[in-house]
């Protein structure tokens, strides 16, 4: 078989794997009625996949690679919705704005935080 078809072929499992995790986490929170979002249960499965190593992180970098490269084009119908909202934007967009960029500065600062706690926990453990 020729190498770019052993590409592609690996590339649909691998974007189809992670599309049975979106679809399996969809199924879950639908079936116990949890307030949190299909695609959140999938990532969560993910996670507790690669950390339990029965998923190797190698075995869906391409998939996961073409997924981000295209994440735009996710967001576009969610940008369009906005049109919809005009007058809200308009009396309370400023507001938005502060409360997006406020909860974006405070979980940068956080995850440095915790990121730092973390590099001096293991340093203490190393030494």
């Amino acid at each position: 078989m020729e190498p770019w078809v052993n590409r592609y072929l690996r590339l649909a499992l691998e974007l189809c794997a992670l599309g049975a995790l979106w679809g399996l986490g969809t199924l879950l929170a639908n079936y116990f009625a949890w307030p949190v979002p299909g695609g959140v249960v999938g990532l969560a499965m993910l996670l507790l996949l690669l950390a339990a190593r029965i998923v190797e992180p190698e075995w869906l970098q391409g998939g996961v690679r073409v997924l981000l490269g295209e994440m735009l084009l996710f967001f576009i119908p969610a940008l369009l919705s906005l049109l919809d909202y005009g007058p809200l934007l308009r009396h309370e967009g400023v507001r938005i704005l502060l409360a997006i960029l406020l909860s974006t500065v405070l979980t940068m600062v956080a995850t440095a935080l915790a990121v730092d706690w973390m590099f001096r926990r293991r340093g203490r453990r190393d030494a």
